[in-house]
């Protein structure tokens, strides 16, 4: 675990800091210990003066050893010198075909201007590696200049590489590429799982670049045309609905006419596994509209209290129904516990008016009953001060007060700056005792130096001190993905949740959301900081909304949910800690939450009408978030089928999964099966030709390569050239090329200098001189004392 680093700014701009500034506990110990030597060796044998002298000596040398070891060190801004170059990294994969080459003239014209060019290819083919080229091209202090579209289909992100970048304190330049040549691709987005008699929805996108002539969009199932439609604009979306009446495999396919340069990204492939309507019991002793809504999408069985057996059931959905009358609450938990599903919906006669707190079944619940108190969590608001966040950096700071603001007094909260290592800057206490001093710290903050969030995350974890908490992540996001994420996932599993808060100028949400999702935590963006509120404001920082509010985004049940209706009233229900928080209620009142329980799932919605019906949230679109929480309790809706084979629709060269249920592998087939579970079989299998393909008795979509699913700038390699200082060029200013690559020769830099050598070599050089003076008092006859002290 990191130790956290302590530092401070000089008037002329230099940093001063210690790497392990705990160890500066050991010095009033030495000196303590030095003291009682030199009374017990000296006394008798020499002066007070002698003593005192003595002891001092011994102090200064002890104090300059514990400070060594608490690792001192400088960061001084300095300029280095280098001869002007261009190193010319060239992108020659087929996306870039749209655009001209002007690699060579390019060339030509920077050597023109009297700065030597160094050109290299970083792509080719069907092969954009982009990120892995550059980052083998960057030096020290060094610059590149990038001749690609930005368009990466394999290794590295380009993420990534800028933040390699930033740690060599080298620079990301590009030329822009301006495609003169028309080229549409077409993509196919749906569910890849259907029950039989249920719509179902898919959306054909068509993008591209110089696509001003319309184009027509032809979509087939299984061979027949199902509709055309005409996008005058030349690109656009379709939307289409298909209801399928058979179980099995169904093809999708989504063609688009018209000439462009390749013809192999002009289709795409989809299929669709149907299965029988997965069968759910609901259980009510009302008369309410969900029933006959859950009937219109599932095979529903009715039932006025739990049943002992609900082996043929995939999920029980339970609506407003008092603990007395649930009947077998232990096979309900039991069927759960073995991967059963649960959504349990609220009303007059639910939750904590129905008795649910003395019932075995609030065990389940990711909810608990009556009032909590959420403003008194143990935080630490984690502050990116990395060079990443640059200019933006008073942005961050306004967020990370704001996000202050919404914490109530009774949290207990510390603040941890990071760049390429942890720095703590205020030691957690109640905000009742230190708001002011939290705000004026995160005033302070400077920006600085590389990104390493998994090292912030260590240093956080340091400052929690082993207890449970939450991290409040105030950061753009510019780090590599796969360290934080799996920093974070070790943090989840000690129950430190990290919410992120993407603030910044250019916030990488994909690092953000995964470093949240690993630790169990939330994702918000910078203007929703406000739903802190409903973690951590407590009974004197109430959060008030105008109807139901989404705290989490990102979460199954609620990605893609519009809510516009407001049933009116809320069970008094709290968290229960570990679950997710996915939609509050006006008040703040926890209104749909979701958790694991054992191999199941469960879902709560305690939301409700006057008439204890869920009211506006069976109509559309609010009723997407009752179809998806019941679709989250069902899970997989084949789990208790064998003899079947899932596998996923891929793209030609990259590999799928295939799963097989069933007593044994299949034999019908050549793959190489591995068994993961019991009854559960594993293979891969890698296409290498566009079209539908069959494995296992199952059958799945090979898609156009990835290079051909991207044409224009990618806006990660624009994100790239900002984040490390870089500018983005014309095809025609070689001259300006030139005299940036002679500006990037003269490069201020931080020089980082550490000093423990320093102290190490005083202390030594001072002891030294101590005993000399000593040798020399009884050489010189001024004391007869064997110790040197006159």
């Amino acid at each position: 675990m990191l130790p956290l680093a302590v530092r401070t700014t000089l008037s002329d701009g230099t940093v001063v800091g210690l790497e392990r500034p705990a160890l500066l506990v050991a010095l009033p110990v030495a000196v303590v210990l030095l003291a009682l030597l030199v009374r017990y060796r000296a006394t008798g044998t020499a002066s007070t003066r002698s003593r005192r002298l003595l002891l001092a000596s011994r102090v200064v040398v002890a104090t300059l050893i514990v400070v060594a070891a608490a690792g001192p060190f400088t960061v001084v801004t300095m300029e280095t010198q280098g001869d002007p170059t261009v190193s010319l990294l060239v992108d020659r994969s087929d996306s870039t075909a749209v655009s001209p080459d002007v690699a060579e003239s390019l060339a030509t014209a920077i050597e023109d201007e009297g700065v030597p060019v160094t050109t290299s290819t970083i792509a080719q083919g069907t092969d954009s590696r982009i990120g892995d080229g550059v980052a083998a091209n960057l030096r020290e202090n060094g610059s590149v200049v990038v001749l690609s579209d930005g368009q990466v289909t394999g290794g590295g992100s380009l993420t990534e590489t800028a933040e390699f970048a930033r740690s060599l304190n080298a620079t990301i330049s590009t030329v822009r590429t301006e495609p003169t040549r028309t080229e549409r691709y077409v993509s196919l987005a749906g569910p890849s799982k259907a029950s039989v008699g249920v719509e179902s929805r898919f959306l054909v996108q068509v993008n591209g670049v110089q696509t001003d002539a319309p184009v027509e969009v032809t979509v087939s199932v299984d061979g027949e045309e199902v509709t055309t439609e005409r996008l005058d604009d030349g690109t656009g979306s379709v939307p289409v609905s298909y209801t399928f009446e058979e179980t099995g495999s169904h093809e999708i396919t989504a063609e688009i006419g018209g000439s462009d340069v390749y013809p192999i990204n002009d289709e795409a492939l989809k299929t669709v596994r149907v299965v029988e309507q997965p069968r759910v019991l609901y259980v009510s002793r009302g008369n309410y509209s969900m029933q006959s809504y859950l009937t219109q999408l599932y095979d529903v069985e009715t039932a006025q209290s739990v049943p002992e057996n609900l082996d043929p059931y995939y999920a029980v959905v339970i609506q407003n129904v008092a603990a007395d009358d649930l009947g077998e609450v232990d096979e309900l938990q039991r069927f759960v516990i073995d991967g059963g599903g649960l959504l349990m919906v609220g009303g007059p006669n639910s939750f904590e008016n129905g008795g649910y707190a003395n019932s075995s079944v609030a065990a389940t619940l990711p909810v608990t009953f009556g009032e909590s108190a959420p403003g008194s969590a143990r935080i630490v608001m984690l502050v990116d001060v990395s060079g990443s966040a640059g200019e933006g950096m008073r942005i961050q700071k306004a967020i990370a007060l704001d996000a202050l603001s919404q914490l109530d007094d009774e949290n207990t909260v510390g603040v941890v700056g990071f760049n390429y290592q942890a720095y703590g800057v205020v030691q957690p206490e109640p905000l009742s005792d230190n708001r002011d001093t939290v705000e004026d710290r995160i005033r302070r903050l400077q920006a600085g130096g590389a990104t390493n969030i998994a090292n912030g995350l260590r240093g956080a974890e340091e400052m929690l001190g082993g207890q449970r908490g939450t991290i409040i992540l105030v950061s753009d996001g510019g780090d590599t993905e796969s360290r934080s994420a799996v920093v974070a996932n070790t943090l989840g599993r000690q129950d430190i949740r990290v919410i992120a808060v993407g603030a910044g100028r250019n916030v990488n949400e994909g690092v953000l959301r995964r470093i949240a999702e690993e630790s169990g935590g939330n994702y918000f963006r910078a203007d929703e900081t406000e739903r802190l509120r409903l973690l951590f404001g407590g009974g004197s920082r109430q959060f008030q909304g105008d109807g139901l509010t989404i705290v989490d985004s990102g979460n199954f049940i609620t990605s893609g949910v519009t809510l516009e209706s407001n049933p009116g009233r809320v069970n008094d229900v709290s968290m229960r800690p570990g679950a997710n928080f996915l939609v509050a209620a006006p008040d703040g009142t926890p209104a749909v939450a979701s958790w694991r329980y054992g191999l199941g799932r469960v879902a709560t919605i305690t939301t409700y009408g006057p008439d204890g019906g869920l009211d506006g949230l069976l109509q559309q679109p609010d009723s997407l978030l009752v179809t998806k929480s019941v679709n989250y309790a069902i899970g997989d809706p084949e789990r208790k089928a064998s003899g079947v084979t899932d596998v996923a629709d891929t793209r030609v060269g990259e590999p799928t999964t295939v799963i097989y249920r069933g007593d044994a592998p299949p034999s019908d087939t050549d793959l190489p099966f591995t068994a993961v579970d019991e009854g559960v079989y594993r293979a891969q299998v890698t296409p290498t030709s566009v079209g539908f393909k069959g494995v296992a008795g199952a059958t799945y979509a090979a898609n156009y390569p990835a290079e051909y699913a991207g044409f224009g700038t990618s806006s990660a390699l624009t994100d790239a050239v900002r984040a490390t200082g870089g500018r983005q060029f014309e095809r025609g200013q070689a001259a300006a090329i030139a005299d940036f690559a002679r500006q990037q020769a003269t490069r201020i830099r931080d020089v980082r200098q550490t000093w423990d050598w320093a102290f190490l070599l005083a202390g030594l050089l001072l002891f030294v001189t101590e005993v000399v003076v000593r040798r020399l008092q009884v050489y010189n006859g001024r004391t007869r004392s064997e110790s040197g002290l006159p």
